[in-house]
């Protein structure tokens, strides 16, 4: 387990969701930021997006939060800590996507499930509460997840909002975004980006417009700022290209 991360900003987003965020610099220059996302299940459960450093700090508080049941992959970039957290809590599913089951496998990790390589309409536990759609026509392979109660929207590369200033908030680095300042849903180049990044155009277009269907109040992602405010205009702006 990592050592606290004084930078790191842990924060209650609702009474059941709770998010970690810290600065990460994409290709080593790009303040990209960096979050987990964990929200506790009517059960009590915790279900845990993880895509940070399980510091003494997060390991505390999704202690407090409840028994983590679950440890998901938002992508098949988001990887590099589900050893650390599958050892600290090694009764939790962990689940992933296609792209990955073979390389966490051949790390020793158990894997309890991967979207993609599951027949469709796999469950694995959480479905009743936190619906979950694979991007398969997306270059990183993601997966939109949906909390019901909250009507939040939680996703690692579908979306971006930089700068990340909560991510940088504890940090003396700036987190704006060089020569462009800002990557954003409501931005052309998050558009153009998205669009490249679909590398199926027809199950990009069929997927976004199912997200695009939620009511969506809220979208946490792993890089930049939580969208708290016209979360739903968000996505279909970013997603407009999919969706005319």
């Amino acid at each position: 387990m990592s050592t606290a991360v004084s930078e790191l900003v842990i924060r209650d987003v609702t009474p059941e969701i709770w998010t970690f965020s810290r600065p990460f610099k994409r290709a080593g220059f790009l303040p990209w930021g960096g979050r987990s996302t964990a929200i506790k299940l009517s059960t009590g459960d915790v279900w845990v997006l993880a895509s940070t450093p399980l510091t003494d700090d997060t390991s505390s508080a999704l202690n407090n939060l409840g028994p983590v049941k679950w440890i998901v992959a938002g992508d098949a970039e988001h990887h590099m800590f589900l050893g650390e957290y599958k050892k600290a809590y090694p009764d939790a599913k962990l689940v992933v996507v296609d792209s990955l089951l073979q390389r966490k496998q051949d790390e020793g990790l158990e894997v309890a499930g991967a979207y993609g390589a599951d027949p469709e309409g796999t469950e694995y536990g959480y479905e009743a509460e936190i619906k979950a759609l694979y991007f398969s026509g997306f270059a990183n392979k993601d997966v939109a997840f949906y909390h019901i109660a909250s009507k939040t929207l939680v996703v690692a590369d579908l979306l971006f909002n930089l700068p990340g200033t909560e991510q940088y908030s504890k940090s003396k680095q700036s987190s704006k975004v060089p020569l462009v300042g800002k990557i954003d849903p409501f931005g052309g180049l998050e558009k153009r980006m998205l669009w490249a990044l679909g590398k199926d155009k027809d199950a990009m277009r069929r997927d976004a417009r199912t997200v695009s269907e939620w009511d969506i109040q809220r979208i946490i992602m792993c890089h930049g700022d939580v969208i708290e405010e016209n979360a739903g205009k968000a996505w279909k702006a970013a997603y407009s290209k999919y969706l005319t």
